[in-house]
C-alpha cells in the first residue's frame, strides 16, 4: 500500500529522497523540478521510457520530467527517474555527452548513456527508497510499439550498367528517368502501378 494518493505525489517525494544521492557527490538537483507520468515528446512510437525537458523549455523556469506510463515497477520508476535527474542537475544541455556521463556514472548510472540505469549500488539504494515510498499508485499502460511495415519503393534500373535509383511516387507519372552515364530510359522495377 502507498501513503500516496497519486503518481505526481509519489514522484515528487521520490525526487527528495534521491537528492541525497545527488548531494553525496555535490550535485544539486533543481528544488523545482516538476514530475510527471507522461509520454516523452516522441510518444508511443519510440521506446523513451523518460524525459526531461529544460529550464528554458517552460514558462515557468522548471525542468519537467516525465515518466512513462508504460512502467509500473517502482524501482524502474526510480532507475529512469534518477537517469531524468541527471538532465536537469544538467538542465538539458550536455544530452548524453562528457557532462551528463560525468554526473550519471558519479550517482551509480552505468551502461550506454542513452540508456544509462543504475548499476549494482544504486539499484541497491533505489530498491530501499521503493520500500520507503510504498507501491507506485499506478496502472501500468499496455503499450503496443507498431512498426510501419514499409512497402517496397519503386526504383529504375539502366540496363547497360545496372545503375539504380529510388523513385518518388509523386514523379511516376513523369517515366523512368534516364541514366546519368548512357543517357538511355532506365526499366522500371518494382510497383510502379498504384
Amino acid at each position: 500500500m502507498s501513503a500516496y494518493t497519486n503518481r505526481e505525489a509519489w514522484l515528487l517525494a521520490a525526487v527528495q529522497l534521491l537528492k541525497p544521492i545527488f548531494a553525496a557527490k555535490r550535485y544539486l538537483v533543481p528544488d523545482d523540478v516538476q514530475v510527471s507520468c507522461g509520454f516523452a515528446s516522441t510518444g508511443t512510437r519510440s521506446h523513451h521510457i523518460g524525459q526531461c525537458w529544460s529550464r528554458g523549455s517552460s514558462t515557468n523556469e522548471r525542468n519537467q520530467i516525465f515518466i512513462s506510463p508504460a512502467l509500473g515497477d517502482p524501482v524502474q520508476v526510480l532507475d529512469t527517474l534518477v537517469h531524468e535527474l541527471v538532465h536537469a542537475v544538467d538542465n538539458c544541455e550536455h544530452k548524453h555527452g562528457k557532462e551528463f556521463k560525468k554526473i550519471a556514472l558519479s550517482v551509480g548510472l552505468e551502461g550506454a548513456m542513452r540508456s544509462a540505469s543504475a548499476g549494482k549500488a544504486l539499484k541497491e539504494q533505489l530498491i530501499k527508497i521503493a520500500d520507503a515510498l510504498g507501491s507506485y499508485p499506478h496502472g501500468q499502460l499496455k503499450v503496443h510499439h507498431v512498426r510501419k511495415i514499409s512497402a517496397p519503393r519503386p526504383r529504375a534500373r539502366c540496363k547497360s550498367c545496372g545503375f539504380e535509383v529510388p523513385m518518388y511516387k509523386k514523379f511516376l507519372t513523369f517515366g523512368p528517368p534516364l541514366c546519368p552515364q548512357h543517357k538511355t530510359v532506365m526499366e522500371q522495377v518494382g510497383p510502379w502501378e498504384d
